[in-house]
């Protein structure tokens, strides 16, 4: 099984499938991660809250360029260092400073 890389995490679970929806109709598996966890609202960390669409590495480069053609703005990306959740934005992590890394964005 090929290795998977982490397009996007979002905390919108419906935004998640129509991301899903329209990157299958381009040739692009995704798997989504996360799902059965918003249901821990309010119990469970905040950074555990989020759905993500996990794609094979092949295919990474094909899906950023589909994301790019709707003008999606990836809502948050985790940092590599620490595993601190940043807002878009932001192009150094709030909590250790450590740069962003495009795979997680």
């Amino acid at each position: 099984m090929e290795e998977q890389t982490r397009l996007v995490a979002t905390g919108n679970l419906l935004e998640a499938h129509t991301w899903k929806g329209m990157l299958e109709s381009c040739g692009v598996q995704v798997e989504i991660k996360g799902e059965a966890l918003l249901g821990g609202v309010g119990e469970l960390p905040t950074g555990l809250q989020n759905v993500e669409l996990w794609v094979a590495e092949s295919q990474y480069d094909l899906a950023k360029t589909q994301m790019a053609s709707l003008n999606v703005q990836c809502p948050q990306w985790k940092c590599v260092s620490c595993h601190e959740v940043n807002e878009s934005s932001f192009e150094l992590c709030w909590n250790c400073s450590a740069e962003r890394s495009e795979k997680y964005s």
